[in-house]
């Protein structure tokens, strides 16, 4: 396991496993270290003592009720490299991966989780939720046993999905290795990125050519090249990339553009003087981030962009992870631009169609519900660490899961006859 350092003292507990981090908490030890048998024997004080006793089945046997103690404190860690699960006392504690390396963009009220949570007893609450949402790793080898000889179409959020929920939205970053696991994903099956964020900011973040991009939550597509009669022509206009690919770009809500700029610069003088808040111009709606605005603050802040919004009647508000969003009222969301996508992609009535949706956020749910209505034929998946309501059939807990989701689909096409 590569376990480096092993402390106990006053009952607080760091790890640093600088080999398998996200894998085991403990190993029972087959031999003891020179250092180890010091500690057995007093050298470094009672409290500092590694137990290696060996029974005639070479089995560590000293202490029982202290090692029993300390599993059950093991079986309450709820991050193998964040914070411990809320309920947790402080001192069970687990050196947070993320402070080794001074992330300070990793928000705190976001933490990410280890695939051992499903063995916690204790949360009840979660375990009972995931048999209504079970895990798409674990259902994986199932869930594509009954895609076989159907066409998969993948839609991906990103804010939280390909990447952390961070502190600043502005870094909010995707690793390198995500990219290359939805690029591959995408060279196999249509591939389309569905974000709150406008689809140029998306597009900066992803820089992938491969895949669709629907920014503005589906209000603003770029899309296969097929214009369809049954929307709008005015909404739909043709582009290219700059390798020469031509694609169609819609946007049903150009319309609202002008009022949208005018909201945009009352929002910035109202909200001015309010600290830690955070105006995002996402092209077809405004994003208010409040995740650094003081908590005494936060009624003033919502009072503000209720008195700018009561202007404009025909917008209504939205909110989301530490952040409000203004958005015109159209009758489209993010489920609309997963059907508009499939129709360009000619696969809207086809029975053989199972789309893939994976997404954290409530927006998503009005994608999850399209892809549920198809009759079963389509896996939403949320991505989430804490029990919530959702119209997902699956679950994957956070960024890192939703990456070995995207590989095991990358590598399913290599060892299938699909």
């Amino acid at each position: 396991m590569g376990l480096r350092y092993l402390q106990f003292e006053d009952k607080r507990m760091k790890i640093v496993d600088r080999k398998e981090k996200l894998r085991k908490h403990y190993v029972w030890k087959n031999g003891c270290s020179e250092r180890e048998k010091k500690m057995n024997s007093g050298a470094y004080g009672s409290k500092n003592r590694v137990f290696c006793e060996k029974n005639e089945f070479g089995q560590d046997c000293s202490n029982v009720a202290r090692m029993e103690t300390m599993m059950r404190s093991f079986a309450k860690l709820y991050h193998s490299m964040r914070l411990q699960r809320p309920g947790a006392t402080t001192t069970d504690y687990i050196e947070s991966i993320s402070k080794a390396r001074h992330d300070k963009n990793v928000a705190d009220d976001h933490t990410k989780t280890h695939p051992c949570d499903e063995l916690d007893a204790s949360d009840t609450s979660y375990n009972s939720w995931l048999i209504e949402h079970p895990s798409a790793l674990r259902c994986f080898k199932d869930m594509i046993s009954n895609a076989k000889g159907k066409k998969i179409v993948v839609f991906l959020d990103y804010d939280g999905t390909l990447s952390p929920i961070v502190n600043d939205p502005n870094r909010a970053f995707m690793s390198d290795s995500m990219r290359s696991a939805v690029c591959e994903v995408a060279r196999r099956f249509p591939t389309a990125i569905i974000s709150g964020r406008s689809r140029d900011k998306v597009y900066e973040f992803v820089k992938l050519d491969e895949v669709y991009y629907a920014g503005s939550h589906g209000m603003d597509i770029r899309g296969p090249p097929r214009q369809l009669k049954t929307y709008d022509g005015k909404y739909q206009t043709k582009d290219f990339d700059i390798k020469g690919n031509d694609y169609v770009i819609f946007q049903p809500a150009q319309e609202f553009l002008p009022k949208i700029k005018e909201m945009l610069g009352e929002l910035e003088k109202k909200t001015s003087k309010i600290q830690g808040v955070m105006i995002e111009d996402n092209r077809f709606c405004i994003s208010v981030h409040y995740r650094h605005v003081h908590q005494e603050d936060y009624d003033m802040l919502q009072e503000r962009v209720q008195c700018v919004l009561a202007k404009y009647s025909s917008f209504h508000l939205t909110k989301g992870k530490k952040v409000m969003e203004i958005r015109p009222s159209i009758k489209w969301n993010k489920g609309d631009a997963v059907e508009y996508l499939l129709d360009t992609l000619g696969l809207a009535s086809s029975s053989d169609v199972l789309p893939i949706y994976i997404g954290d956020d409530r927006t998503d749910e009005d994608a999850f519900k399209v892809v549920r209505s198809r009759g079963g034929e389509g896996y939403p998946i949320i991505v989430s660490s804490t029990p919530r309501e959702t119209m997902a059939s699956y679950s994957l807990r956070d960024p890192s899961e939703v990456f070995s989701f995207l590989i095991s689909l990358a590598r399913f096409t290599h060892t299938s006859s699909y």
